[in-house]
Parts: structure tokens; sequence; C-alpha cells
């Protein structure tokens, strides 16, 4: 048995699995959550991951696999982690910083603890290098777009690739013939327009700050707001800190969680009922965009931590969409469940989906897949 090791680090939790290579099946694994907001600097991620290898440092492992969130243009499919691969995933952490330190960390923890292993680094960019051009780019001078490599990068693509995936299974399609709008909602949160497989358009930019509402990320910006903020003496690490770390959620709602406003809100709290208004509009406002950009589509899919778990969510953003051919079934919606399952109304010209990512599995088998070749 091939024993596979996932090490995914997010910008909040880190999550772990031991796979069996052959099977795919997860011999174990766990998740340690709410790490706070040093993640810049990976010290509470770094401790936490040393204290779970030292632990697995028995196991059988054959090859390690790592999420790592930006890939810039250097990297579009799973790559050996060298020291040169380090330190260019080390460059690109100004790009993500909330993620490619704290990827960082683990793969670094992770070369040390098992010494000779392989060690992978699965990029979530990759699988937005099919983006259209017209998506992909910004209205910027070229020489200066050139010179720093200016361009939509996209991200949470290791699940997009193993959701979209899975819609076509459930769906028992073709993915060749699908189009597909994904929401992928978590403490980071992306939205997709998927063709035939391939991406072809998504929410977020050049970094992770771009598009929905986040955990502690604003989404989209007029950067007119930045350069006044800067003319009254706002600097640069002070920006940095405010759209990364004190926006979004946390900025409207007092707190992040999800899990914490819904709960205020169901008591009544107007704070959070106002948080989740402006949260579900910038939603709405992307499945609208992109029904234009596919010209319709075949289904609407909810993943991540909040697509999977708020049923509230998810009726709120296709609230009042008959017209469009989207209506949701509350009985199917409203019932909990840890599986893939259609929770539109039979009545629904475009299926509504909800679909438990698996990016552990996902980057184990390019990790394997990596091997191999």
């Amino acid at each position: 048995m091939t024993v596979v090791l996932v090490l995914n680090a997010g910008s909040s939790s880190i999550k772990w699995r031991l796979v069996d290579g052959q099977s795919g099946a997860a011999i174990r694994g766990g998740t340690v959550e709410r790490l706070g907001h040093d993640a810049s600097e990976g010290t509470g991620h770094s401790a936490a991951i040393r204290d779970l290898l030292a632990e697995l440092r028995h196991e059988p492992v054959a090859v390690i696999g790592h999420r790592v969130v930006h890939g810039g243009s250097k990297f579009d499919t799973a790559t050996l982690v060298t020291d040169e691969v380090e330190q260019q995933i080390e460059e690109l952490a100004a790009l993500a910083p909330l993620h490619n330190s704290v990827n960082l960390a683990g793969i670094r923890a992770a070369r040390a603890a098992f010494p000779g292993t392989p060690n992978f680094a699965v990029f979530d960019t990759a699988f937005h290098r099919t983006l259209l051009p017209a998506a992909a780019s910004y209205a910027l001078p070229a020489g200066l777009v050139r010179r720093h490599q200016i361009r939509r990068y996209g991200f949470h693509g290791i699940s997009y690739q193993y959701v979209s995936a899975r819609v076509a299974e459930l769906l028992r399609r073709p993915l060749s013939e699908l189009r597909l709008i994904v929401f992928h909602l978590g403490n980071g949160a992306s939205a997709c327009a998927i063709a035939g497989g391939l991406s072809v358009d998504t929410s977020m930019g050049m970094t992770p700050l771009a598009g929905l509402v986040m955990g502690s990320r604003a989404g989209d910006l007029d950067p007119g707001v930045l350069i006044a903020l800067g003319r009254a003496g706002i600097g640069w690490d002070q920006l940095d800190e405010l759209l990364a770390r004190e926006s979004g959620l946390r900025a409207l709602a007092g707190t992040e969680d999800m899990r914490d406003i819904h709960t205020a809100a169901a008591a009544g709290d107007q704070t959070a009922c106002a948080a989740l208004d402006v949260y579900h509009h910038r939603l709405r406002h992307y499945l609208g965009a992109y029904l234009a950009q596919l010209g319709g589509a075949d289904a609407v899919v909810f993943t991540g931590g909040v697509g999977e778990n708020s049923a509230a969510t998810r009726a709120a953003v296709v609230a009042d969409m008959e017209g469009l051919g989207i209506r949701i079934d509350p009985e199917r919606n409203g019932a909990v469940a840890g599986h893939s399952r259609v929770v539109s109304h039979r009545r629904s010209r475009i299926a509504i989906l909800v679909i438990p990512t698996d990016e552990e599995l996902e980057i184990a088998r390019q990790s394997l897949a990596a091997l191999n070749t």
C-alpha cells in the first residue's frame, strides 16, 4: 500500500489526512481549527504542524502532498518540492500573505520530519490556467502588466477540480457537456464559472483579496477607497492588515465565524442580519454575472464549510430566481446531510447541488500522478 500524507494548511485551519494511494480511502485524518490571525507569520500553524508530524513520524509515508495557494505564472501543475521551488513559493507569498506562508510552514516541517520522502506542491491557481484572456486581463498599461505579472490568477482550484468531477458523477453526464457555477464558501470564499470542466471565469484575482465577502477580507472594493485612505496617512502595512485581516464579516459582524453570525441573526441581532445581507448580495451578484458569461447553466453548486452546511445561505443566494430557471426545494435544502446531494426543486431547470469538497483526496491524486510521471 502506498501511503500519501496530505497537509492542507489554510488561513485559519490545518486539515491533514493519510490516504491509501491505491484506493483513495482515508486511513485517518483530522482538522485543527480556529488558529487565529498570525497566519502571515505562520507561527501558530508551524507549532500545530510540528506537533502533528511528531505523532505521524512512525507512519509508512511514501509521498507528501501540500496545498499551495499561489503558484503565480511559474507553476501550473503538481511540482516536486526542491530548495529552489521552496524559495519560489516564498517569493509568491507577497501575493497571498495569509496562505503561502502557512503552506510553506507545512512544507518545511514535513521535509524535516520525513527526510528523503518526496514532497509535492499542488497549486490552487493551476486549475485557472484556462481562464479566458478577457477574464484574466486587467485594463492596465501593458508594460506594467508584463513587469509585475499582473493578471487574474484565481484560487480554490483544487476544490473546483474535485467538485466539478463529482457533479458530473452525480448528474450522470459527461463533464465536457456541463456548464457549472460553483461557490466555494469558507473563511475564504470564491465563485467559479466552469464550462466543460475548464475554468472560464472566477471571482478572486491576482491575489485572494478580490471577489466575494469573506471571513476577514472585503472582496471587491473600489481602488479609490485605498487611494483616499493612503492620502489620509494610512500606510501600506496598515492597508495590508485592513484588507487581509480586519475586513469582511469580521468588520461587519465582529466575527468571521459564520456559525456565530447565524446564531446571532436568528436571535434578532440586527448587525448580524445586516452582515448576512451584504454577504448574500455579493453572492447573488456573481451568480447573475456567471449565468450571463456561460449563457445559462446546468447546475449551481455549493461547497466549502459554509456552502455545505448553511441552508440559509443557499436559500438566500437563489431566492426568487424561478424566472431564471433556478428553484430550490426547502425540504431537501434543510435536510442535514454530509453527502453530495441535489437540493433543487423537481421543477427547477437548473440543478442546485451541495457537494462536500475533498481537497485532500484531490491533492493525494495529483501528488501520486506527479510522482509516477
